[in-house]
Parts: structure tokens; C-alpha cells; sequence
């Protein structure tokens, strides 16, 4: 297949800010006296802010109003924010900095395909600003995977059919939701582990064997 565009999530993929996200989710269900441990982390892995909310809700006492709940998730973004200032170009790992170059010199459109709002401040602090054709991320789209609303604005702003394009993704929910909007799908992580893609790769370099 010669895809014209490749599509990256960012967290996982191009870089790990788990253990930030981790950290932020913990101090908020702390500080609402619930229990919160990495198993229960890993169910928020590719899942929206508001609906990861939910997920460290379920054991609170009682129904929360929305005002309230938006007030919470407000309350966690802006702990992950301030330790998000942590990052640097050196979080960057080398070989997917010299894998992006070289498709990059092949030709190819890179887009990024994130839930993240916190996508553009996540790039500025990798030195990844500006780098790529088309940013698609939760500050454009009203649904999160696996939904596939992300990608195909991702192709759209490519300019390109979603049958062009090849997602790169590391949680399952983020695989299907290549696959839902028309798009082959190169896994590492997670989702390779569980054979969710086309390709399913030991690192983002293995792109270079099929593109």
C-alpha cells in the first residue's frame, strides 16, 4: 500500500507523558478519598478527559452536577499542565525524532491525531512546534476514540482520502478508531501487543519498513 499521509498520536507514540497523567489523576481522586492505582490508569489510556473522569468517579458517593465535574477535570488538567513543563526536546526519543525525518524525506505528510487538548503545549515542549503538516486534536473535535472524528479531520486537513492515510496508535481504542474511519493502522505499545493493526511494530522506526 502507498500511503501518502501518516497520522501519529502523540502520547505513547511520539512521546510518554503517562506517568504525568498518572500522577495528576492520582492527586485528584487523593484529594476526593478514592482509591486510583495504575491498573484503573490504564482504563484511561486513549479515552477523553471527561469520560477518564467517569472512569475515577465511580465509586464517589454520590452524583456529581456538571458544572461540577467540569470544575474537577479542570482541577487535573491544570495539575498535568504544570508538571507537563517538565518536558523538553529530550523527551524526544532519538529514534523518532530520525524516523520522522525520514518520512519526512520521502515524501510523505505527517499529521498528528491526538484527544489531547494539551497537544500544541506538548509539542512546543518537545521542539515539535510547527513541525507537522496538519495537527488534529481534542480542541477540534467534539467526540474521542473510539470515535474516529480525529483522524478523518486529520486527513481532511491533509487534503487527503482516509484510504491514504496510515494511523499510528498505541492503545486499542485508538487502532479502532483508525479502522472505523477507513485507515490502515502500524501499532506499537499496547495495541501492538494486543495485534490490533495491520502492522503491529516493536517501535515507531519499524514505519520505515512499509512506507
Amino acid at each position: 500500500m502507498n500511503y501518502q499521509g501518516i497520522i501519529f498520536d502523540l502520547d505513547g507514540v511520539l512521546c510518554s507523558t503517562d506517568e504525568y497523567h498518572y500522577q495528576a489523576w492520582k492527586g485528584l481522586a487523593d484529594s476526593l478519598g478514592l482509591a486510583f492505582d495504575r491498573q484503573k490508569n490504564n482504563r484511561l489510556r486513549g479515552v477523553s478527559r471527561m469520560a477518564s473522569l467517569d472512569i475515577v468517579l465511580e465509586d464517589y458517593p454520590e452524583p456529581l452536577a456538571e458544572a461540577e465535574k467540569l470544575a474537577l477535570a479542570e482541577q487535573k488538567n491544570e495539575s498535568y499542565k504544570r508538571l507537563l513543563t517538565r518536558m523538553s526536546p529530550a523527551d524526544l526519543p532519538e529514534a523518532v525524532k530520525s524516523t520522522l525525518l525520514a518520512l519526512r524525506a520521502r515524501g510523505l505528510k505527517l499529521a498528528i491525531g491526538s484527544s489531547s487538548k494539551n497537544t500544541p503545549f506538548i509539542l512546543r515542549q518537545l521542539g515539535l512546534d510547527g513541525f507537522f503538516d496538519a495537527v488534529s486534536d481534542g480542541n477540534h473535535i467534539s467526540r474521542s476514540k473510539p470515535d474516529p472524528e480525529v483522524f478523518l479531520k486529520a486527513a481532511q486537513m491533509l487534503g487527503l482520502k482516509p484510504v491514504d492515510c496510515l494511523v499510528v496508535e498505541d492503545a486499542v481504542a485508538g487502532a479502532e478508531a483508525g479502522h472505523r474511519g477507513g485507515m490502515d493502522v502500524a501499532c506499537v505499545g499496547d495495541a501492538a501487543q494486543a495485534k490490533a493493526g495491520e502492522y503491529n511494530l516493536a517501535s515507531v522506526s519499524g514505519l520505515l519498513e512499509i512506507v
